[in-house]
């Protein structure tokens, strides 16, 4: 099973700090943020990896590299400095992907979720029933993406009001994707519209440590907590 890293965003939110330094790199615990993710990927039993860019893309290709040394195999998506957005992004990485589903992660979050658990829930997705499985989070009270509804059956919905938003980790079938045009821009949030419409999302709630790593300050304020857990 392949998975694909988001890195492609400008990360206006965390200027200066991005300025010189793709998002993703910014690090926490000691580590690079993306960094985490290759070796959570890893652990899972999932070393070949995707990661688009475009904003500084070369930094983030000079600092990963071919990803042998967290034992992976990184395969790079490059977009320009505008970037794609992210279903855009992975529509035009799908020919690096494959045919069979694929995990996705967001460069910019961090998580202590177990991939292993979507990687069971990619094996189960097909195109005609079920062609994504979200990882949501109870909605924050900063700003945040789309508001999410999850039913007793477990399907994922677009709508106000509701109680989830998503936090960036992800199982899919190619077919998700399948009306999108590699190579131009296009969000996600249609595409969880109008699948979830049709009953081909589901998702579950995450427990355990999750940031959006947004700001700054939400960027000290996680470092700390995580070299505090070091000691």
């Amino acid at each position: 099973m392949k998975a694909m890293i988001l890195a492609a965003g400008r990360g206006e939110r965390m200027r200066p700090l991005t300025d010189r330094l793709p998002k993703p790199l910014l690090a926490v615990g000691g580590k690079p943020l993306i960094v985490w993710h290759i070796e959570a990927l890893a652990r899972s039993g999932v070393r070949e990896i995707v990661i688009n860019h475009a904003w500084l893309g070369s930094t983030l290709e000079e600092a990963l590299g071919d990803g042998s040394r967290w034992g992976a195999s990184i395969t790079w998506s490059r977009e320009g400095e505008d970037g794609l957005e992210t279903a855009g992004g992975i529509a035009t990485a799908l020919p690096l992907l494959g045919d069979a589903p694929f995990l996705v992660v967001n460069g910019d979050v961090f998580t202590d979720f177990d991939l292993a658990r979507l990687v069971t829930h990619a094996r189960e997705l097909d195109a005609q029933r079920c062609q994504a499985h979200l990882v949501l989070v109870p909605y924050p009270g900063h700003k945040a993406g789309a508001a999410l509804a999850l039913d007793t059956t477990g399907r994922v919905s677009v709508a106000n009001g509701a109680p989830y938003t998503f936090s960036g980790l992800a199982a899919y079938h190619p077919a998700f994707f399948a009306g999108v045009p590699a190579g131009q821009k296009k969000p996600l949030l249609p595409l969880f519209d109008a699948h979830g419409a049709s009953g081909l999302v589901r998702g579950e709630v995450l427990s355990g440590e999750w940031t959006d790593v947004g700001t700054p300050e939400r960027l000290t304020e996680l470092d700390a907590r995580l070299q505090a857990m070091m000691r």
